[in-house]
């Protein structure tokens, strides 16, 4: 019956935790991160060499580091160089800067998948390049990439919780903050991945709705 009484209190603590920092924080990074991932794949795409170079090297140094290293060089090693960011806003620099490298190659594959006589039906018509990829080429890629997008905001919702080792009190925060006082750690720990598989869980069905919507765009 303790256990069942721990569970029960500890429950509002997390979901405030959740919603209070958890969510904002995935929503404010994968937003962000789909800007700077949208800006650097059209930079990949670009036919000069130095408007690529930029951006192949902030790819591969993101996806060549550990998220973890990259917070702590954030929060704990700027302030070295009198740059002090507050806890949340260094998880999300931090986040924002992991997904839009992530998610730079699943914009630029999904561009590139898109058939190249899609790009000629635009042309023969009158298109530019730039109106044909806002009108025919996106819009179709966009479909093509849901469902990796997804898989990515599916994993930032559990990374979050590395955004605990920064102090930002989210959902595993408060499960480790309550673990301390109770020493009840398995309890704790399963009740909060009970909660991130939930939001996973409900994110996945808004996925395949957005998969359904978008579908009237691919050609077929």
């Amino acid at each position: 019956m303790e256990g069942w009484e721990l569970f029960i209190n500890s429950l509002l603590p997390m979901l405030s935790g959740a919603i209070q920092y958890t969510i904002p924080l995935t929503f404010i990074s994968f937003i962000g991160g789909l800007f700077l991932a949208l800006l650097t794949a059209m930079m990949r795409l670009a036919n000069s060499r130095i408007v690529q170079i930029p951006a192949l090297v902030y790819v591969s140094a993101i996806r060549g580091t550990p998220l973890l290293v990259q917070l702590f060089i954030i929060f704990y090693g700027l302030p070295n160089i009198g740059l002090n960011i507050d806890p949340f806003p260094s998880a999300a620099i931090a986040f924002i800067l992991n997904v839009g490298a992530y998610a730079s190659e699943i914009i630029r594959a999904s561009i590139l998948s898109i058939p190249k006589g899609q790009w000629e039906a635009a042309y023969t018509i009158g298109m530019s390049r730039r109106t044909a990829l806002r009108r025919i080429i996106l819009p179709q890629s966009a479909r093509v990439s849901v469902p990796p997008l997804s898989n990515t905001f599916v994993s930032l919702v559990k990374d979050t919780s590395l955004a605990s080792l920064v102090l930002v009190t989210e959902l595993f925060r408060k499960a480790q903050e309550i673990a301390a006082r109770t020493y009840d750690f398995l309890l704790l720990y399963m009740e909060a991945a009970l909660i991130y598989w939930v939001i996973c869980f409900l994110l996945s069905l808004v996925q395949t709705v957005i998969e359904r919507r978008l579908d009237r765009y691919v050609a077929k």
